[in-house]
């Protein structure tokens, strides 16, 4: 049995074994997975979503491999620290070693304004310092190509190397000895060094002063960008972590923003349930917006909804898709990568998503309900107007058609088509809130037929969806499964929190979809079975509607459950296992973090409780 610190056969320190100990550093243009073995083991360049050079994740078998990855080791491993730099997206790893000794490993992208402008190249800077001692290292840089599959030629010049790609050329800069990095030497690290990676670009200056000066602005800009967020009271560094996360998971260029930066990472051990999240998913529109409007975030929010606009402005058939890619791509044809191993051996691994063809009607709720903020925020640069109402009332046209339809609902069901319960809800929200901003423009005529149709879609959903024997409101009209989303019902307005008939569904979940503090998707079995993990959005539904109905005690009891169930740096992945408290699914998941939001600020004191 090998621990962290014995050589394996070979004289190797044994692999890390894959986990979602993993910290997010990047600058919303690129992004990368530092794990807390001091290892990036995931990068896509150019963008979040091209193929990886650093896919050592997701070929994870027999743990963390050297190839595709870009490794830092410390001889005789017996301990290692990661955290963030406290309001920044610089991560720090200590490493010490069976005698005491250490290094510490910073890794950040830059981020900073640089002539009126935010610099943010494609670009990843670690900084190694020793910390006690004389340790010694190793280090390695192995990107790889197509997953594998092509070879990545090597050159060098006399302080970097070049690694050439079949799409794109890498140059690392770096103060370490280059034949130590091209043959995996070990050495002792008797002096800070540093390691730059990103476009075959000459350096302008020396390596080390250039990363320190980029670390220093880059603090700097992460610690201004902070200073400006409206946090509660309580579990301000929570929030923080997560705001910084969510702007992280942004692509600057278009405004979208990604589900997650990964793919294929399973949503519960050996499940099949693998798929690829770096997209942008229209459902995503209320609850990201919420949040960026509670943190007064405005700048996130500006640019994603000129986004969102975006989708509706090409929806010249009516028809809105799911998702869509980073540069509003419509086709994300699926398919599996069958020689990489996937997670931990679990694949497969899936590169694009067939949900984009689904016919999903819950869109259009999302896109009206993620644009209303434009009608009724007076701080926003560009205001809806009355051109903007024109446009989303299409997405109106296509929830009042469909409202009644079957769909592959909000899971996204592959098999099975129904009419969704919280499908027609977010219909019943298109028309509500298209009413609501027909008032702000004077519209009256508007307004009488929004409602009119708002009115006939509640009273369809009040009728057929509500299930006396379960005294609950179900999956779908006529249907008789429980599922979260229906939770959503108060969220959006469409019962009051104290109605007796939402209280009970509250009760029947409780009974049913809860293990602990978390809640899973829904009771029915899917394609591949039923759920074996809770869905983490799910559970700060639950602490949303805990909170709404009066039962605060049980509401803080799960969200502090939620906050102790992140990883150590204060990120959560898709699910979780309620058993072992394990992290499962995509990473980190762009919902989660946005729950921490919005349960921080549904549940916090008010700040003149404490000043």
């Amino acid at each position: 049995m090998q621990t962290p610190s014995q050589p394996g056969a070979s004289g190797m320190p044994a692999r890390p074994q894959a986990d979602l100990a993993l910290a997010l550093i990047g600058n919303c243009g690129i992004a990368a997975l530092v794990h807390d073995s001091a290892r990036i083991v995931w990068c896509c360049l150019p963008r979040f979503d091209s193929t990886p050079v650093f896919d050592a994740l997701l070929d994870s078998a027999d743990g963390l491999p050297e190839e595709g990855a870009m490794t830092i080791e410390l001889q005789g491993l017996a301990r290692k620290v990661q955290r963030y730099e406290p309001n920044t997206a610089i991560v720090r790893t200590e490493l010490w070693d069976d005698q005491g000794q250490g290094i510490e490993v910073t890794d950040f992208a830059p981020r900073f304004v640089n002539r009126d402008r935010v610099f943010r190249p494609a670009q990843l800077v670690r900084r190694v310092r020793p910390l006690q001692g004389r340790p010694r290292v190793r280090m390695t840089v192995k990107p790889r190509a197509q997953w594998g599959t092509a070879p990545v030629a090597l050159t060098r010049g006399s302080h970097h190397l070049r690694f050439v790609l079949p799409d794109q050329v890498l140059r690392l800069n770096t103060s370490v000895p280059l034949t130590y990095v091209v043959d995996g030497t070990w050495f002792t690290l008797s002096r800070p060094v540093a390691l730059l990676l990103g476009p075959d670009e000459t350096l302008g200056g020396d390596v080390d002063d250039t990363a320190r000066e980029f670390e220093e602005l880059t603090a700097s800009y992460w610690r201004h960008w902070t200073r400006r967020l409206a946090v509660p009271l309580e579990w301000q560094d929570a929030v923080i972590r997560a705001a910084i996360t969510l702007k992280l998971c942004q692509f600057e260029e278009t405004g979208a923003i990604v589900a997650a930066m990964t793919t294929s990472l399973p949503e519960a051990p050996n499940s099949g349930r693998n798929w690829d999240y770096r997209f942008c998913w229209l459902r995503d529109a209320f609850f990201v917006v919420r949040a960026l409007n509670s943190l007064s975030e405005m700048g996130t929010m500006e640019t994603y909804l000129g986004w969102l606009y975006e989708v509706v402005r090409g929806a010249t058939t009516g028809h809105v898709q799911p998702l869509y890619g980073l540069g509003l791509e419509h086709a994300l044809p699926e398919s599996t990568v069958a020689h990489v191993a996937g997670y931990r051996g679990m694949g497969p691994v899936r590169v694009g998503n067939q949900a984009a063809e689904h016919f999903q009607h819950d869109v259009y709720g999302g896109i009206v309900l993620g644009a209303a903020q434009a009608f009724h925020d007076h701080r926003l640069l560009k205001r809806g107007d009355l051109h903007d109402f024109l446009a989303l009332e299409a997405m109106g046209e296509r929830a009042w058609v469909l409202h009644d339809q079957p769909d592959a609902g909000i899971w996204e069901l592959r098999t099975r088509a129904r009419v969704h319960t919280s499908s027609a809800l977010m219909c019943w929200v298109a028309c509500d809130r298209l009413a609501r901003i027909a008032r702000v423009l004077d519209q009256p005529e508007r307004q009488k037929l929004w409602h009119a149709r708002a009115a006939t879609i509640r009273a369809l959903i009040l009728e057929q969806a509500w299930n006396p024997e379960r005294q609950a409101f179900v999956e779908s009209l006529g249907g008789r499964d429980l599922d979260a989303s229906v939770l959503l019902m108060s969220e959006v307005g469409f019962l009051p929190p104290q109605d007796p008939r939402f209280i009970s569904t509250v009760d029947a979940m409780e009974r049913s979809l809860v293990d602990g503090n978390f809640m899973r998707r829904y009771e029915a079995a899917d394609d591949f079975g039923k759920p074996e993990t809770a869905f983490n959005i799910c559970s700060f539904w639950r602490v949303d509607a805990l909170a709404r109905i009066g039962r605060y005690g049980q509401a803080r009891e799960a969200f502090e459950a939620l906050l102790a169930a992140r990883n150590p740096v204060g990120l959560l992945s898709e699910d979780l296992a309620p058993a072992t408290g394990e992290l499962w699914g995509n990473f980190p998941q762009t919902y989660s973090m946005v729950g921490i939001i919005n349960g921080a600020t549904r549940l916090s004191a008010p700040w003149d409780t404490a000043v």
